[in-house]
């Protein structure tokens, strides 16, 4: 935990998926030592089913699971029930294709569906001044 981002978010739930399980228990350590409860699902379907059942504080999803838009799919199923949630896609599509792409820009947000877009070799601190920057206190 580096300076400037000591907050606590105890009392609020996360939910991330990612098909790749190290990942997920890193993503979801991390989550947990911020004080989020978390809900975690392996696959696109598994993430489906959770955002159906539930109006989480956050959502982390990896871009490319089964499909390679699943990430796009859950963000915007996840906007479509709850706008205010904030979303954070992981991606190493540019590792993989060469191909980048953020969420940096209004247009961006509305055709990507998510608040922020992280690069798949997560830095925690990004991720933490990310949260900081979408969750409210």
């Amino acid at each position: 935990m580096t300076a400037g981002h000591e907050h606590d978010y105890a009392g609020r739930t996360a939910l991330v998926v990612d098909d790749d399980p190290d990942v997920l228990e890193q993503i979801r350590l991390f989550l947990e030592r911020l004080g989020f409860r978390v809900l975690a699902g392996e696959s696109q379907a598994e993430g489906e089913a959770l955002v159906d059942g539930a109006v989480p504080d956050l959502c982390i999803f990896d871009l490319m699971m089964e499909n390679n838009d699943s990430g796009f799919v859950l963000s915007h199923r996840m906007k479509k029930k709850s706008p205010q949630t904030p979303v954070i896609l992981v991606t190493g599509v540019a590792h993989e294709t060469g191909y980048t792409f953020d969420a940096a820009t209004a247009e961006m947000r509305r055709w990507v569906k998510a608040d922020a877009v992280l690069d798949k070799d997560i830095r925690f601190e990004q991720l933490a001044a990310e949260i900081a920057r979408l969750v409210q206190q």
